[in-house]
């Protein structure tokens, strides 16, 4: 074969990632895996703190299979409005560029059966990724990256857990370990929780991430070991011909390719809109804030549930994140968002961290979130060859080892091995 004949098979084996997080990487390894030569195009590195993959949790959580949207939840809409200290908050002055987007929301959790029906979907995505995360940090040489330890969900009284029993059964019936901890146990597993917790569940599936830029980081250098190139560029249109794509725009040059995955969090809307779907994507705005700690203070990933936000020991420090901010993607953020989180750290704890005042640092990013509470997956509708995998919400560490696994399985021209057709743009 001369070079010419070579550089046209590379060219026609090239897949183009749009979008260097967590999800990208992971479907940019698995593509690979098909023999196929992967680009990734991020205007920053990866999983850097443009992405939300740089500021969450850290929670790998084969369990987060409850969209947000429940019954009952739009009766709240006024108070959200108006309380600027709970865990889901909307600015109010942006409530009129949002209300299509909150009403599709509402309605996606208008019954018990329409969220269960979305948890079983969502549980396709998540149970398998604690084994995925674990075999792709050995692969990155970094297995002391991902701790299993569990995660525990602590409550103020029983009778706060006993409200929430759809939750906790759904897990069950789907195989999940639920270990319900009286005030004792508790102090057994955590003994630095308040006792303003006097009950909690520990769910052992569960694992964390301590350093997510450095996972991150070391992925990227598995897929450059394997022949992967990354590009630092910001995708700026597509150009399609014939209703097959051409190659992706970026603000420099363009990119020449037969195949790509969109996997840009919440910039992939503008995108998608390129290639003719409009899809109802909005930012669920995250904050985070890390507190100097010497690691001695819990043993595992807490979640308060009154406060809705995970506490994560990472190597950094002790990381506060999560809660819900709605408002424009280009709204400057609300530091007050990361000092509330910072405040809660008192009450959850009896002896806060030895430099419990010492921030080293705070964080807000954008979860690429649909109102039904399902990633977009799939084909583009009028444009072959370009296939979507975004907005997975608060969950998109969790089910980036799957949706890499489907992107894979397209970009091969194969059948997924999960009927994908509830989280394809045609259902908007």
């Amino acid at each position: 074969m001369d070079i010419k004949a070579k550089s046209q098979s590379r060219d026609e084996m090239k897949v183009v990632v749009i979008g260097a997080g967590i999800v990208g990487l992971f479907a940019a390894l698995e593509i690979q895996r098909t023999g196929r030569h992967v680009v990734i195009l991020d205007p920053g590195d990866p999983g850097g703190r443009q992405a939300a993959s740089y500021g969450n949790a850290g929670w790998v959580s084969p369990a987060a299979l409850m969209p947000v949207s429940i019954p009952g939840l739009w009766r709240q809409l006024p108070r959200l409005l108006v309380d600027k200290s709970g865990p889901l908050v909307i600015r109010w002055q942006h409530l009129p560029r949002l209300l299509p987007w909150l009403l599709r929301f509402f309605w996606a959790g208008r019954s018990w059966k329409k969220v269960e029906a979305c948890a079983k979907l969502r549980f396709e995505l998540c149970r398998d990724s604690v084994v995925d995360h674990q075999r792709v940090a050995a692969e990155a040489g970094v297995s002391h990256l991902v701790e299993h330890k569990g995660a525990l969900f602590v409550y103020p009284e029983k009778s706060d857990f006993l409200a929430s029993q759809f939750y906790w059964e759904m897990r069950r019936r789907l195989g999940f370990k639920v270990t319900e901890l009286d005030k004792a146990d508790l102090q057994k597993h955590e003994p630095n929780i308040s006792d303003r917790y006097q009950f909690g569940v520990l769910l052992e599936e569960e694992c964390h991430v301590t350093d997510l830029k450095a996972y991150c980081e070391a992925i990227a250098e598995l897929i450059r070991n394997r022949g992967g190139e990354f590009i630092r560029a910001q995708a700026k249109g597509l150009m399609i011909s014939g209703g097959r794509l051409k190659a992706i725009m970026t603000d420099e040059r363009s990119i020449e390719c037969a195949q790509a995955v969109l996997t840009a969090g919440i910039g992939s809307k503008k995108l998608a809109a390129a290639a003719g779907d409009r899809v109802p994507l909005e930012s669920e705005r995250g904050y985070h804030v890390m507190i100097a700690d010497e690691g001695k203070t819990i043993n595992r990933p807490i979640m308060p549930t009154d406060g809705r936000m995970g506490i994560t020991p990472m190597r950094q420090g002790l990381r506060i994140a999560g809660q819900v901010e709605l408002a424009s993607v280009g709204a400057p953020p609300d530091w007050r968002r990361a000092k509330i989180l910072h405040q809660w750290l008192s009450s959850i704890l009896q002896s806060p961290p030895v430099v419990s005042d010492k921030v080293v640092d705070q964080w807000m990013g954008h979860r690429p979130s649909t109102p039904d509470g399902l990633p977009c997956i799939g084909p583009a509708r009028f444009c072959r060859g370009l296939f979507y995998g975004f907005g997975h919400g608060h969950t998109g560490l969790t089910q980036a080892p799957a949706t890499a696994k489907l992107l894979a399985a397209l970009v091969a021209g194969q059948e997924p091995h999960i009927d994908i057709s509830a989280m394809s743009v045609h259902r908007f």
